[in-house]
């Protein structure tokens, strides 16, 4: 499982909190690559459910991880 920020931006929409089948559903209806598809099928079934991206990716960067400061725009 191999995953880079484009390939996890295609699941920013899903419908979290999420079960595999239900993020795999979701990357087929809205038309992920077959990377993404792929990578979640690859994720262990045991019922768990995933609360967002940083779940199934832990290294996902988010706001905090860039050094963009809003207050000075």
């Amino acid at each position: 499982m191999f995953w880079t920020l484009e390939l996890a931006s295609h699941l920013e929409d899903a419908p979290w909190p999420a079960m595999k089948d239900d993020l795999i559903d979701f990357a087929i209806r809205s038309g992920s690559p077959l990377e993404v598809i792929e990578n979640l099928q690859e994720l262990e079934d045991d019922g768990e459910v995933y609360e967002g991206i940083e779940d199934i990716w832990p290294d996902y960067p988010t706001n905090e991880d860039f050094l963009f400061n809003e207050d000075e725009y």
